[in-house]
């Protein structure tokens, strides 16, 4: 496609645990973005191939298995922490990996589009914390975007339904279950107004949970160790894992089968048993939903519909288990997939003005409380502080709210507030994501009085600011490993632009190439010796740079392995 478009046009972007989407609005309706190979969808997978050249998405993920120390995937659990992943020789945050998953999404558009795409509208979980929300922030710089709004997920999907639906005046939950990141809203839409009027979420369940359940019971029943196997066999049974639940999701049961060491590993595995491993997560599903409602002050039978989004919907025991805890089936015509990319490009197309769209006046609300560690009375050992909260979870966004506080003592020079984020009375039991600090002068507490204020962007970014008499000091939250600073963002940018990412429009050679090559390393025998020539005949090929000579050789060798390939995953 090639077409002329405003240059204020914002696309919307999912930048997901698994997979990946970039959308945009054309002629009042959002679409996807089809990448260099034609997909909607693009795998969430960094690699380096064998001349160093950074792959992303599907090129990537084929060599998940065969080439597991040159291919990174689930970064972005990763996100909002100070962990190092290694690619190769060097190590990258999840900012930087994910920058290099927002930069080929940045050339699909800028191909698809035929025009330069530089700002752009990122969802991301409703439960992510301050840290995760300024990694993403600081991955869109890295990747040379102009952030302009950062949307939760559910508020996307539920902006991307109430766009599809045409019904109005309803109260709907979206449930978001992602590879790696569970979200729950409740929202209302009445009078072209989306309110959020509740968000409940976990950061640590997703459908990946799934896979390793599965994969933990396979390892139980064939009396293997995880950490004892190579990288190479740990790749490829988290894929079995994957393959596995992927069939469990449409069919009774599933075989997953290893070979190691000349012993051959076999578990069949039923629906019922699987619901049964996996039964942990299923009771996690409960709590956010529970709390959700309550804050929204609703009993689940006063829901209109529930939306479900998040590719491990795909899973029946999901939309199962939602049914049975509310009562009500969800619908079951929402693309699990691209809901949430389609409603990202809706709100980009808001924030630019787009005249063929209605507007839509869209509320969201903070999805967890912030406040600041106070001195415990009955403090059972120092640093046993209590949890005082400024902004209650589920307010309104933007919100700004003052709070005075006093030192605990007149000899005391310097105030630090600790800054947490979560529900629990107890400071130490939350999350702490900052540190702040303001001297005093020593004397009568009353006398040092401190207004310390927080405001809750649109973005979901904290800002704290102390207020000490006339004197009033900006502070920047300290202390929090997951943040970069502007120095460290320029670092990275510094850091990717050494790194040549290989050519976007041979890249479905390099999947076909990679694909080939990882079903060798899955097959022996005649299929194997059959799977080297199709490799030496595809190389020779690709060797002649005849573009036409190439493209019929792929279509060839495609056909070829479709025949071998016969896993619905294509793993």
């Amino acid at each position: 496609m090639n077409t002329t478009k405003s240059k204020s046009m914002i696309v919307g972007i999912d930048l997901g645990t698994t997979n990946s989407l970039v959308a945009f609005v054309e002629e009042g309706s959002p679409k996807v973005i089809p990448n260099a190979l034609g997909k909607n969808i693009t795998p969430s997978v960094v690699g380096l191939n064998d001349d160093g050249e950074v792959i992303v998405g599907e090129a990537a993920r084929q060599r998940l298995t065969t080439h597991p120390d040159k291919t990174i995937a689930t970064f972005k659990r990763y996100m909002g922490t100070d962990r190092r992943i290694g690619l190769g020789r060097k190590q990258y945050r999840a900012e930087e990996l994910s920058a290099l998953v927002l930069k080929s999404l940045k050339a699909d558009a800028e191909s698809y589009l035929g025009q330069k795409v530089d700002d752009v509208v990122i969802s991301v979980p409703a439960y992510f914390n301050d840290a995760q929300r300024k990694a993403t922030t600081a991955a869109a710089k890295i990747a040379g975007l102009n952030l302009k709004r950062l949307i939760n997920e559910p508020t996307a999907a539920a902006i991307a339904y109430g766009l599809h639906s045409g019904i109005d005046d309803s109260t709907f939950m979206v449930f978001d279950l992602g590879g790696g990141t569970f979200d729950i809203s409740i929202l209302e839409l009445f009078d072209e107004v989306m309110q959020v009027h509740a968000c409940a979420g976990d950061n640590h369940l997703g459908g990946e949970d799934f896979t390793k359940l599965l994969l933990h019971h396979f390892l139980d029943k064939s009396g293997l160790t995880f950490k004892k196997l190579d990288q190479e066999s740990q790749a490829l049974l988290l894929r079995l894992a994957e393959n596995a639940k992927a069939v469990l999701s449409s069919g009774e049961n599933a075989t997953m089968q290893f070979e190691k060491k000349g012993k051959h590993h076999e578990w069949v595995v039923t629906i019922a048993e699987f619901e049964k491993i996996v039964e942990p997560l299923l009771v996690k599903l409960r709590e956010p939903i529970v709390r959700a409602l309550r804050d929204a002050d609703l009993k689940a039978s006063e829901l209109d519909c529930i939306v479900m989004v998040g590719g491990a919907c795909r899973m029946p025991m999901i939309r199962k288990n939602v049914g049975k805890l509310l009562s009500k089936l969800p619908l079951g015509n929402i693309d699990y997939d691209q809901t949430v990319a389609l409603g990202a490009a809706v709100q980009g197309g808001l924030i630019a003005q787009d005249q063929s769209l209605n507007e839509v006046v869209l509320t969201d609300v903070m999805p967890y409380s912030l406040g600041v560690g106070v001195v415990n009375p009955n403090a059972r050992f120092e640093g046993d502080l209590l949890f005082s909260p400024i902004l209650e979870r589920n307010s309104p966004v933007p919100v700004s709210k003052v709070e005075p506080f006093f030192p605990s003592h007149e000899k005391q020079k310097t105030v630090n507030l600790g800054i947490y984020q979560g529900e629990s009375r107890y400071a130490t039991d939350n999350v702490k994501i900052g540190l702040v600090s303001m001297p005093v002068t020593p004397g009568p507490t009353d006398e040092n009085q401190l207004d310390v204020r927080f405001t809750f962007d649109l973005n979901g970014i904290l800002e704290v600011q102390v207020q000490k008499g006339d004197d009033v000091k900006r502070l920047i939250v300290e202390g929090n490993p997951g943040v970069l600073s502007k120095q460290e963002v320029q670092a990275s940018l510094e850091k990717l632009s050494e790194l040549k990412m290989h050519p976007r429009e041979k890249l479905e050679n390099v999947v076909v190439l990679n694909r080939a090559v990882r079903l060798y390393s899955q097959n022996i025998g005649e299929r194997r010796d059959f799977l080297a020539d199709i490799i030496s005949f595809f190389e020779t090929e690709l060797a002649t740079q005849d573009l036409e000579k190439i493209a019929d050789a792929r279509q060839r060798v495609e056909e070829a392995l479709d025949e071998i390939d016969d896993d619905p995953l294509g793993l």
